[in-house]
């Protein structure tokens, strides 16, 4: 179950393939969000829903419009729906673990995904375009830092662009470094949903198997996410909310949306009146039309 605490598109990078387009407000300064406790009560309820319609929740995980870490109150969020009995996931970019306050909240997560997607000064700044004030040497620090102190699971994803980081020589020092913190797991993805950046290409299978056997020689575990990852999406019943909620940090194909609206009981004309009021977006990609939530200029999304 997706947590979004952060305002969309506030981010410390502006990745070019960002799959809920480029960063509007860049800033590496944490802050007060949400009401943590109004965090808790919103997701106790959604928990029950859930439920209620016999979804499985693996996660609750922190996977906004932007970097979870900004959040000033991630720690005592996690803290409260620990109580709830279901494991905490956060999924972030690993950019502010160089502070110690930042490892200190994400100390209690069951399940941690960082980000690594170069570890070449060069090449990081070409694709995650990061926050003027960020060092890499500082950010790959702190990642290595969290993981040495980490109890629960850690992995780390890797977003291969071709031409941009999915060559020989910065694939071996990415695995270098993969090496050094011993991920559970390395995931490799590749750009599968519409981007923030045109032009933003998928590598060819030589690379990605290059990458692939290159990672594997020194992390423990690679896996690659380079397939389309079904439809099984969770319903509680709310339809217009549950797909605006997912569609707010994940893109959904047609396909996936219309075997989405058949489990609910919903009919297309669902999505037609999403879009009619300009609270959802179709999109092309590839051959494919997907379909995300669009957020009016000033509007945030509830946590």
């Amino acid at each position: 179950m997706g947590i979004n605490n952060i305002p969309a598109k506030t981010c410390t990078y502006s990745c070019v393939y960002c799959q809920v387009g480029r960063t509007t407000e860049m800033r590496t300064d944490r802050c007060a969000l949400y009401d943590p406790e109004a965090v808790f009560r919103d997701v106790k309820d959604r928990l029950a829903e859930a439920k209620k319609a016999s979804e499985r929740v693996d996660y609750l995980a922190f996977v906004p419009d932007g970097e979870p870490t900004l959040d000033a109150n991630l720690g005592r969020e996690i803290s409260l729906l620990k109580a709830l009995g279901t494991p905490v996931a956060v999924i972030m970019n690993g950019s502010l673990l160089w502070l110690e306050d930042v490892r200190k909240d994400l100390a209690s997560a069951d399940w941690v995904s960082v980000k690594v997607d170069a570890v070449r000064e060069e090449v990081w700044r070409q694709i995650d375009r990061p926050h003027k004030s960020l060092m890499l040497t500082r950010v790959l620090d702190g990642i290595r830092a969290f993981a040495k102190d980490f109890a629960g699971r850690l992995v780390t994803e890797t977003m291969l662009v071709r031409g941009i980081n999915d060559v020989a020589g910065g694939l071996e020092d990415l695995a270098e470094f993969l090496g050094s913190i011993e991920p559970d797991t390395a995931y490799l993805s590749i750009p599968t949903r519409p981007p923030a950046e045109a032009g933003i290409r998928v590598p060819d299978e030589g690379s990605l198997n290059l990458a692939f056997q290159i990672l594997s020689r020194r992390a423990a575990r690679v896996e690659l996410l380079i397939g389309y990852e079904g439809d099984a999406f969770a319903a509680t019943g709310a339809v217009e909310g549950d797909l605006l909620g997912i569609t707010a940090v994940h893109p959904m194909r047609e396909d996936a949306v219309r075997a989405f609206l058949a489990r609910a009981g919903s009919p297309w004309e669902t999505v037609e009146r999403l879009v009619g009021r300009g609270d959802l977006l179709r999109t092309d990609y590839n051959g494919r039309s997907f379909y995300i939530r669009r957020f009016a200029k000033g509007k945030e999304p509830a946590p």
